[in-house]
């Protein structure tokens, strides 16, 4: 069985991400939507509000789960049988960076591979940061979300913004 992992912290989960799972959804058997717990980030929304909402975008799609966990993403891929870990290319930037992490994740775990796809042209310039500041400062960021998700109960009433 191909299992994928897909980890983050996506707070909030962008229309980027979605995209990224949505046309990998062919290439494995199971994606595991990972949401690690990172700890160089302070949180915008809670760990329940990002399980809700990532659940409830991908609820009619059979071969996708959504998962939290700490630590290391490769004791996670281990503990879940996932032999792929799938990351989304924005910019030669982002390249370069996931570059490092994957030649160090492939130490640490030799049967891990990891699988790149490109972010649409169109989602290039999303990031969770920058939807972060939207909210933060009213403004609309529905275009920048999911539409299959009620973006009041996510987005209206955070709690956990600092």
């Amino acid at each position: 069985m191909k299992i994928a992992v897909f980890p983050g912290s996506f707070d909030p989960f962008t229309i980027g991400h979605e995209s990224i799972v949505l046309r990998s959804v062919n290439l494995f058997d199971k994606i595991i939507i990972g949401v690690g717990l990172n700890t160089s980030k302070s949180g915008f929304l809670s760990m329940e509000k990002r399980m809700l909402l990532i659940s409830d975008i991908f609820k009619n799609v059979p071969n996708v789960e959504v998962k939290t966990y700490s630590g290391l993403t490769t004791d996670f891929c281990k503990e879940n049988n996932a032999v792929y870990l799938l990351r989304g290319l924005r910019t030669s930037a982002d390249f370069e960076y996931e570059r490092a992490i994957a030649q160090v994740n492939k130490v640490m775990y030799p049967e891990l591979e990891t699988v790149f796809i490109l972010t649409l042209p169109e989602h290039s310039a999303i990031s969770s940061s920058i939807v972060r500041e939207i909210i933060k400062h009213k403004g609309n960021a529905r275009m920048f979300v999911s539409g299959n998700i009620d973006y009041d109960f996510y987005f209206n009433t955070i709690d956990t913004v600092k």
